[in-house]
């Protein structure tokens, strides 16, 4: 059950010689989502070997070009590509405008249909879920509305325990009501307590999102105990005026919002062209978070399956608001 995040374009606003716009593709059980579309995003997916026509989905944080700019083309290629089965676009407002725009102008016979779904940039919402992973809107602060993005994997199902079943000959019924989560009665009359004899395979692995924004408790806070956290750091800790003043975040805040969401890894992208190495940045960032990792091109990170914690999976839960 895979689950990884490509990286297609660290830049910012400027592209360079080799850095593309903002793009990036999550692998959620082999079904793929397209996070923002900077320039250059249909080359870069042939360039790191993903089909476009697997995308499920598109995941659009803003409106700035660096993050939109590649998104027409991409509709238009998938069309000659044969897509028949709908696009769901996910992005703020006028987005829908655009798209009916370009359907108008460039693209008056595509065999498949694009449907928008606007996101509201101050709420904390489930856009999109299905029996393997839920999708959720993060409210960033930027120039303009943005949203940020929390992919997390649904719990899995329940596994029977192979020497419980054996030690206690359990049959295929009782089986079958361990992994729904029921307590098993034996033909002796005892009864099982559910976690004695089924377990949670891994623990729901996720991934967020958060660019372009400047610092952001609360975004930290929404994307708590992310296994993989990307955050923007287009600055330097030096330019933390210019990053304020621009709506943007420096090293050290990115660092600064890993620690406070808990996150176990951070991706570090959406550089300036000024900085030629982006070595010098995550240097800067690993100073306050060490598991710093630079938004390479077309590398991949993988998060694996982990255990869970050991929990009482009876107690109650608190609900998302």
């Amino acid at each position: 059950m895979s689950f990884a995040v490509t990286i297609l374009g660290s830049s910012s606003a400027k592209p360079t010689a080799d850095r593309h716009p903002s793009a990036q593709v999550v692998n959620v059980h082999e079904q793929h989502y397209l996070v923002d579309a900077g320039e250059g995003v249909q080359q870069q997916m042939i360039r790191a070997g993903i089909n476009p026509l697997k995308l499920r989905a598109v995941f659009i944080s803003h409106l700035h070009g660096d993050h939109v700019y590649g998104l027409f083309p991409l509709i238009s290629t998938l069309g000659l590509y044969g897509r028949r089965t709908p696009l769901p676009v996910y992005a703020p407002a006028p987005l829908g405008e655009m798209l009916e725009a370009h359907m108008r102008y460039f693209d008056t016979d595509l065999p498949y249909e694009v449907e928008w779904h606007e996101v509201r940039t101050t709420e904390h919402a489930l856009l999109l879920g299905n029996r393997t992973l839920e999708v959720w809107s993060v409210p960033l602060r930027h120039r303009i509305p943005t949203a940020g993005f929390l992919f997390r994997e649904k719990k899995p199902p329940l596994n029977a325990d192979k020497f419980k079943i054996t030690k206690y000959g359990l049959t295929i019924a009782q089986i079958a009501a361990a992994k729904r989560g029921e307590d098993v009665l034996l033909d002796t009359g005892e009864v099982l307590p559910n976690d004695e004899v089924a377990y949670e395979p891994y623990a729901p692995r996720s991934y967020a999102y958060l660019s372009d924004t400047a610092y952001s408790a609360k975004a930290a806070e929404l994307v708590r105990g992310a296994d993989l956290l990307y955050h923007e750091a287009t600055y330097a800790a030096a330019e933390r005026k210019t990053a304020r003043q621009r709506g943007h975040s420096t090293t050290e805040e990115a660092a600064k919002a890993a620690l406070r969401a808990g996150a176990k890894r951070l991706i570090i992208g959406h550089y300036s062209s000024r900085y030629k190495d982006e070595r010098v940045l995550v240097e800067e960032a690993r100073t306050l978070f060490p598991e710093t990792y630079p938004a390479t091109e077309r590398s991949t990170f993988t998060i694996e399956k982990q255990r869970p914690e050991k929990t009482n999976r009876n107690a109650p839960t608190k609900t998302e608001r």
